[in-house]
């Protein structure tokens, strides 16, 4: 490989680096009103992008009813993420917001009055290859670490992200929102199938953090 072939290759990884590092959770339209959002630390100490209504009156809701979580956009599912793969995603979102907001409030069947209404969704999932370290930038290592790209070596970060939306009692106004986004288990390559347990420690995370934060409401 020349010189300036080889210096081809480094600007445009490095840029194509770059751009990856810069990405924010993407707004995937399932809430009502993105503006509202500012960042917050969530009580695991990760970042938060949130809202809560001023006039939230917190007192009243006593109970909680959590709508069952699905992908917004639904997703086309693939041979590293199989339909399989997603339901269990969602039946283990689900197990761990009523595990885990039913520990500071009653879990119900259905919305009423009295109860803060609460709707997630899974608005990103994927499995992309890690970006290259900063070694593997060096002229002798470069094509080394792009042959393993191409041949499907490298490990693939498992990415998964949500949005929730808090609505009072059963008339549906919105008193809170939320974005959280997260790095699962890694896949080893590109014929290793991604299965719930990938991203289970990032779900786990997303459900205390709720939960503590219900004694700290969403900003």
């Amino acid at each position: 490989m020349s010189r300036r072939h080889l210096l081809t290759v480094m600007l445009t990884t490095t840029l194509s680096l770059s751009a990856c590092s810069s990405n924010k959770p993407a707004q995937a339209g399932f809430l009502k009103d993105y503006g509202l959002l500012t960042p917050h630390q969530a009580p695991s100490g990760g970042t938060v992008l949130s809202w809560a209504d001023p006039k939230w009156p917190r007192g009243r809701y006593i109970e909680v009813y959590l709508a069952p979580s699905r992908f917004y956009p639904a997703p086309e599912p693939s041979p590293r993420i199989p339909q399989a793969t997603l339901a269990s995603i969602t039946h283990y979102y689900d197990a761990v917001l009523r595990k885990e907001i039913g520990k500071v409030m009653k879990v119900v069947d259905t919305p009423g009055p009295n109860t803060l209404v609460v709707r997630p969704a899974i608005t990103h999932i994927s499995a992309d290859a890690q970006p290259l370290r900063f070694y593997e930038w060096l002229p002798i290592t470069l094509v080394a670490a792009g042959v393993s790209s191409a041949v499907g070596l490298r490990d693939r970060d498992s990415e998964i992200a949500t949005e929730l939306s808090f609505e009072a009692g059963t008339g549906g106004r919105v008193v809170g929102e939320a974005m959280l986004a997260g790095t699962g288990v890694p896949l080893e390559n590109d014929r290793q199938v991604m299965t719930a347990a990938n991203v289970k420690a990032v779900l786990d995370g997303w459900g205390v953090d709720l939960r503590q934060a219900y004694a700290a409401p969403l900003r």
